[in-house]
């Protein structure tokens, strides 16, 4: 098969779409900064994995057509045959044409251009092709053409991937074992992002091995919650545990689990916002702007901390509020009905007609959508909703065709991309045809971010935040979260739905 003929074909998944790209800036950020530990820790930057070929490269802004070779990993397909300072200028037989784009903002989203163009080529050397992949070079100013070996044991993402798919198969059974081994001796994969999606993806399996890494994971939560608990940035940790514990124990029936719920659950009471007794007076002098002026300003919502900590109640916690009620009342617990409508007000008040929902609750614009980390976690609570009014499913569906109309910021999400990866795909697979616009467009992302022992590696981002020793854990955690979402296993994949 020509490999425009199988360029053609990605583009019409894929089209008019992509999704987002780095923002780099003339400071040298991201490209100057480091991993601290890991397998990432010899590369001299933050740059482009690209898929495993072993490459990592810079954009750059004088040669938007280029990518800019800045390591290459020993014992890679490219290892001997590329070298740094190297700019690969095509592959698969065609020259890159489109240049890319930088910066964040709606107009400007996507990855249209030499790293969208490598990732097809990727794909096709893997599948159609003979397991080689040519690379157009240009060294000190010289052309130069060289073939990495990739093989074929991958091959291509099917068209419903991750459905029905041998590679997401074999991808997710890599992601599972390496799981596996990150799992530290105390239960715990590192931090709340991890502690949700890795235990999660495991649980999702269905395989009886995997569950007592699931339970000590549960267990760990258990033993770091608490009714009362003045730790620091302290809901984010809160939310988690309400999360896994309660689809642990919908999976197992573990009655264990219920009085550890209710104390997590009892926490949640306290840390939501519902009373300006709560404001803590150093608001008006770290935060004076965010100083409610009435009572009912971010009535409902959960903030970084209790009393009303920095800029008060934000909507990504407050969705997994509103979704760790769901699930703790889908478990038998007693939720409080007017608390856990205060934060779906709270939701809705932020929420455009559009369906996007803004960083707290204020509506950004009716034709805003940029990252979907928020929507998604409003989506998902609304989905989940125990209560019988058809304004939740009804929300839900909203939130869910906006993520799929506008997929391009999907792994850009403000604060944690990996956060809000996970939740717009939770959100986005209450229509199917949405989450199936999400995966078309961001397959360049499930293509470049494979690195080659088999884990996923957090690639450059709107915030460029985050990268540092857990720059494989993440992205390794929510790409098999996401790739276990048709498997239907878990609450927050849709167990038990009508489809």
């Amino acid at each position: 098969m020509d490999i425009r003929v199988c360029a053609l074909a990605w583009l019409a998944l894929a089209a008019p779409r992509a999704a987002a790209q780095v923002h780099y800036s003339a400071d040298g950020d991201p490209w100057k900064q480091r991993a601290s530990a890991g397998p990432d820790a010899e590369v001299p930057g933050w740059y482009y994995n690209l898929g495993i070929t072993g490459l990592r490269v810079e954009l750059v802004e004088a040669q938007p057509t280029h990518l800019v070779v800045r390591y290459v990993f020993t014992g890679s397909p490219a290892a001997s045959r590329v070298a740094v300072g190297d700019h690969i200028v095509g592959a698969g037989g065609a020259r890159f044409e489109v240049p890319h784009r930088n910066g964040y903002g709606m107009d400007v989203f996507g990855a249209k251009g030499p790293l969208e163009d490598f990732a097809r080529a990727l794909e096709h050397a893997q599948a159609a092709g003979d397991g080689k992949l040519a690379l157009a070079l240009e060294r000190d100013g010289k052309p130069r053409e060289v073939e990495l070996a990739l093989g074929k044991r991958y091959g291509a993402f099917a068209a419903s991937f991750p459905a029905d798919c041998k590679k997401s198969e074999r991808i997710l059974a890599e992601l599972l074992a390496f799981l596996l081994d990150a799992q530290g001796d105390d239960g715990s994969f590192g931090d709340a992002v991890n502690d949700t999606f890795a235990p999660l993806a495991l649980l999702a399996s269905g395989k009886r091995e995997h569950l007592a890494a699931v339970e000590r994971n549960v267990r760990f939560h258990a033993r770091t919650t608490s009714a009362r608990d003045e730790d620091d940035l302290i809901n984010w940790r809160y939310m988690t545990a309400a999360i896994v514990m309660s689809e642990y124990h919908l999976a197992t029936g573990e009655r264990w689990v219920l009085p550890e719920l209710e104390q997590v659950r009892d926490f949640l009471y306290s840390s939501q916002y519902l009373s300006l007794e709560q404001l803590n007076p150093k608001v008006k002098e770290s935060h004076p702007d965010s100083w409610p002026t009435d009572a009912r300003q971010q009535h409902g919502g959960w903030g970084h901390n209790p009393g009303f900590e920095g800029y008060g109640p934000i909507a990504m916690l407050t969705g997994q509020g509103a979704l760790a009620f769901d699930l703790m009342k889908r478990c038998g617990l007693e939720i409080d009905r007017a608390r856990h409508d205060a934060a779906f007000e709270f939701l809705a008040r932020g929420t455009g007609s559009n369906g996007y929902v803004w960083y707290a609750d204020e509506v950004a614009g009716d034709s805003d959508w940029a990252d979907m980390g928020r929507t998604g976690a409003a989506g998902i609570a609304n989905q989940l909703s125990p209560w019988p009014e058809a304004s939740y499913r009804t929300r839900a569906r909203k939130h869910a065709l906006l993520i799929g109309e506008h997929p391009e910021s999907y792994p850009d999400t403000h604060g944690s991309p990996i956060l809000g990866m996970g939740y717009a795909a939770m959100a986005a697979n209450v229509d199917p045809a949405s989450f199936r616009r999400l995966m078309d467009a961001n397959r360049w992302w499930f293509s470049l971010a494979q690195c080659g022992d088999g884990t996923f590696y957090y690639q450059p981002n709107r915030d460029n935040a985050g990268y540092g020793e857990d720059s494989r854990l993440s992205a390794s955690a929510v790409t098999a979260f996401v790739l276990s979402i048709p498997k239907h296993n878990l609450a927050v994949t849709g167990r038990g739905a009508k489809r």
